[in-house]
C-alpha cells in the first residue's frame, strides 16, 4: 500500500455524538488525498467512544495519562501517523469539505510549517455564551504568530520540535507555535472556512471554568518559557493582573463609597465606567461582526473575563507553591 499523503488525528474524551459527526465530516471531504488515514486518540473516555469509532473503520489509540491533556493525545496521534502532513482535529468539530483541498498546496513552500483557516461556532445562537465566544475564534488572516489546536502541520517540523509539551493541560497550541517560529518556520491563516466547533456551553459554571483554564494556561506557559529564548505571554500575564485588579478596585471603591455616603451614585458610576470600557472594546472589535448587540456582549465578556483569568493564574501559582499540578480543567 502506498504511503498516505495526509494523516488526520482526532483527539477526544467523552464527546459522544459530536465525535461521530466529526469523523463522518472527514470521511466526506472533497478530493481526499491518496490513502488518507484517520487516527482517533481517546483519553480515557467512559462513554464508549473507542468502540463506536472502530465501527466506522477508523484506527483507534487509547491513552491513559495521569493528567489527561490535549497535548498528550496529539503527540500519540502524530507519532503514529505515516503521512508528511498531519491534520489535527478535536472531536467536537466539523471539518469543512474543501479545507484540505485548499490548504495542502501551501506546503509546497518549504518554510510553511502549519496552515489553518476559520473556525466558527456550529450553533452560535444556542446560548449567549456561544454567541459571544464565536467572535473569539476570529483572527486576522495571513502569516500568524499562533494557531489553535485545529491545524494542518508538517510532520518533519513536529519531529524537529518534538511535538507538543505533554506537561501542559492548556495553552499547548501557542507554546508549540512559539518553538516552531523560533526555528524559522511560518504559520499561515487562510481566509477560508476550516471547521465548525460545538462549544457546548449553556451554563455560567461552564463559561467560568473555561475562562479559569485560560488563566491557568497564561500562568503555566509564561512560567515555563520565562528564562528561555522563546518567552511567551509575559506581558499578557502582567497586563491581565492589572486589568483584573483595576476592575475589582473600581467596584470595591464604588461599593465602599455607596455604603459611606448612603447613596447608590458611586456604585452606579462604577457600573457606568465598566460599561464604557466594554463599549470601547466592542468598537475595537467591530471588524469581527456587524451585529451591535453581539459586539456589546463581546465587549462585556472581554472586560469581565480578566477576573476569572486572573483567578486561574493565581490558582496555578498556588498549586505550584504547594508542589502540586492541576489535572485537566474540564468545562463540558
Amino acid at each position: 500500500m502506498k504511503k498516505p499523503q495526509l494523516s488526520v488525528v482526532i483527539i477526544g474524551r467523552n464527546e459522544g455524538q459530536r465525535l461521530i459527526a466529526c469523523i463522518r465530516s472527514v470521511q466526506a471531504i472533497n478530493d481526499p488525498p491518496e490513502n488518507m488515514e484517520i487516527i482517533y486518540v481517546d483519553s480515557d473516555s467512559s462513554d464508549g467512544s473507542p468502540e463506536r469509532v472502530e465501527a466506522l473503520g477508523v484506527r483507534v489509540l487509547v491513552v491513559h495519562p495521569e493528567r489527561p491533556a490535549a497535548a498528550i493525545g496529539r503527540n500519540a496521534g502524530w507519532r503514529a501517523a505515516a503521512a508528511p502532513v498531519v491534520l489535527f482535529l478535536d472531536g467536537d468539530t466539523i471539518l469543512n469539505r474543501d479545507f484540505v483541498k485548499t490548504a495542502l498546496p501551501y506546503f509546497d513552500a518549504p518554510k510553511v510549517a502549519a496552515v489553518c483557516g476559520h473556525n466558527r461556532e456550529l450553533y452560535p445562537n444556542n446560548s449567549i455564551y456561544h454567541r459571544v465566544l464565536d467572535l473569539d475564534w476570529i483572527s486576522p488572516v495571513g502569516i500568524s504568530d499562533f494557531c489553535g489546536g485545529i491545524v494542518l502541520m508538517r510532520y518533519s517540523v513536529l519531529e524537529k520540535v518534538d511535538g507538543y509539551d505533554p506537561k501542559l493541560i492548556a495553552g499547548e497550541d501557542p507554546e508549540i507555535c512559539q518553538r516552531i517560529r523560533a526555528c524559522g518556520y511560518i504559520i499561515r491563516h487562510l481566509d477560508c472556512p476550516m471547521t465548525l466547533h460545538d462549544l457546548a456551553i449553556s451554563h455560567w459554571h461552564q463559561y467560568w471554568q473555561r475562562t479559569i483554564r485560560t488563566g491557568h494556561a497564561y500562568a503555566e506557559v509564561s512560567t515555563l518559557l520565562r528564562n528561555t529564548t522563546t518567552p511567551l505571554w509575559q506581558r499578557e500575564s502582567r497586563k491581565n493582573f492589572f486589568h483584573a485588579s483595576t476592575l475589582v478596585g473600581i467596584f470595591m471603591v464604588g461599593l465602599i463609597m455607596t455604603l459611606l455616603l448612603k447613596s447608590l451614585t458611586p456604585l452606579l458610576l462604577s457600573v457606568a465606567l465598566f460599561l464604557l470600557l466594554s463599549v470601547r472594546t466592542a468598537i475595537k472589535a467591530r471588524w469581527k461582526s456587524t451585529d451591535i448587540i453581539t459586539l456589546f456582549l463581546y465587549g462585556l465578556h472581554s472586560q469581565f473575563q480578566h477576573i476569572p483569568v486572573a483567578l486561574g493564574q493565581l490558582s496555578y501559582y498556588y498549586h505550584r507553591w504547594r508542589g502540586q499540578r492541576r489535572r485537566l480543567i474540564e468545562y463540558k
